[in-house]
């Protein structure tokens, strides 16, 4: 169908719904509407499996950092912890209590005499590791939220080249057809805002729940990073470094 015959099309038929607008949608328009139906798919499954994690991140914490308050030792901390089930939080404590081990081998142990402390070197070794295991388990918990912000950048902008293209037809319309009346140029004006209202609608919940995601991938983040400090605490305050 012609530009000129699409135009025709509208003015004999004035749309009344928004329904009208888009089934009288040139294939341009259409193909950036389902770019945008499929990042809004996408959108929300990432929102859904996300939340999902966090939430259950924030359960495991929680039962986590309230068993380390609960002992009293280095060696009843590890114990309690082992039976805890993985998490973030219990990965990180692992890794460094299995390298403090093995600098420092039976040390652990019920009854182990108290070894020499650790020299600045393995000392600083031991936060590098604990360093890394953070840095793991912040890009593993990130993955995914990246997505939120590309579709929440890239959505708005499939919008406007809807709207570039619904301008464009109608104004390409008029000048081959000769009519600029009102109910000529409307149709084609609406059609190029449903593209721009579209591109909104999948770009402002992925835009807010990227902030909200990234707010509580920093709050564990310094969660972990405090524990790491802590542990390291706790290994001075035993006479371990």
């Amino acid at each position: 169908m012609t530009v000129t015959a699409l135009l025709l099309q509208q003015e004999a038929l004035p749309s009344t719904s928004v329904l009208d607008l888009l089934t009288r949608s040139t294939p341009l328009t259409w193909i950036v509407l389902t770019l945008l139906f499929f990042f809004s798919l996408y959108s929300w499954w990432i929102i859904f499996w996300k939340t999902r994690v966090f939430r259950e991140v924030r359960r495991q914490g929680d039962r986590f950092l309230e068993q380390i308050e609960k002992a009293q030792r280095l060696e009843d901390a590890y114990k309690t912890i082992l039976a805890l089930p993985e998490s973030p939080y219990s990965r990180v404590f692992k890794q460094g209590v299995n390298f403090f081990s093995e600098l420092r081998p039976g040390s652990l142990r019920q009854g182990a005499p108290v070894s020499e402390g650790l020299s600045p070197t393995q000392l600083e070794a031991l936060r590098m590791v604990l360093e890394k295991g953070e840095a793991e388990e912040r890009d593993d918990l990130a993955s995914g939220i990246t997505w939120l912000a590309v579709i929440g950048s890239v959505a708005p902008l499939l919008g406007l080249l809807g709207t570039v293209i619904g301008v464009m037809t109608t104004f390409l319309g008029i000048a081959a057809s000769g009519s600029s009346s009102l109910s000529a140029v409307a149709p084609g004006v609406g059609e190029a805002l449903i593209a721009t209202v579209a591109g909104l609608f999948v770009a402002i919940p992925a835009v807010l729940f990227y902030n909200h995601f990234v707010g509580r991938l920093n709050l564990v983040t310094s969660e972990l990073e405090g524990f790491s400090a802590e542990f390291i605490g706790t290994l001075a305050r035993e006479g371990r470094v």
